[in-house]
């Protein structure tokens, strides 16, 4: 489904070449539950943005489904987002003016699907989350919790192949983090979506059925979970 070949990213400060990616080959099956671990600085959240099309690597390939997306233009990498991947981030990246129903079917809005069809599956969105009882409410008005099930709604609304996790339980208090993490894999179990949780939690990466660790841009570890 997912295949890397010797993908590198640097990034330049001031005069010193950075490499966040060096020489990075990974295969990732359909369905698969992965973590990936390494110190600060080790290249996990560009990894992800790589994954995720919002990095374009400096060279390499990356398949997508058997499309070299690196061959893709912005606007053809966009529909690929939209259409295979969904994103949840430590800080939300909710949209502080629409409420909780609005967030989620925002997407939607965005793929230009006619209202008569949103109205139903945000519907079922939010019973699905438990959060029907604040859909009507902002942002500013829930939980970290609450904000990151709407984050994940709208993350899986397109019914994404992907689902990319960078640091999903790092602003959460541990409950909270627990119900999260159960919740993403419920759907890698119960929807088969492909899950990857970047994740500095040791017992959050422990979960995983395989385990990824990386130090200076590569690839340290790559293990199976017992």
């Amino acid at each position: 489904m997912i295949e890397l070949q010797h993908i590198n990213k640097t990034f330049q400060l001031g005069d010193q070449t950075v490499h966040a990616l060096d020489d990075v080959s990974l295969l990732i099956d359909k369905g698969e539950y992965i973590s990936v671990m390494g110190p600060s600085g080790s290249g996990k959240s560009t990894l992800l943005n790589v994954l995720g099309l919002l990095d374009q690597p400096n060279d390499g390939h990356y398949l997508l489904e058997g499309t070299d997306t690196t061959q893709l233009s912005e606007p053809e990498r966009a529909r690929y987002r939209r259409d295979h991947i969904g994103f949840v981030f430590q800080s939300y990246h909710l949209v502080n003016r629409l409420n909780a129903r609005e967030n989620i079917e925002l997407p939607l809005v965005l793929a230009g699907i006619p209202p008569k069809e949103r109205a139903p599956r945000v519907d079922e969105m939010l019973q699905r989350l438990s959060l029907t009882p604040r859909a009507d409410h902002l942002p500013n008005q829930l939980s970290g919790g609450q904000r990151q099930r709407v984050a994940i709604g709208r993350a899986i609304i397109m019914k994404p192949q992907i689902l990319l996790a960078d640091e999903p339980t790092g602003n959460l208090d541990s409950k909270s983090g627990a119900d999260v993490i159960e919740l993403l894999e419920e759907l890698n179990q119960q929807q088969g979506i492909t899950l990857l949780i970047v994740t500095h939690d040791a017992a959050v990466g422990q979960r995983a059925h395989r385990r990824i660790r990386m130090v200076d841009g590569r690839i340290d570890t790559d293990k199976n979970g017992a």
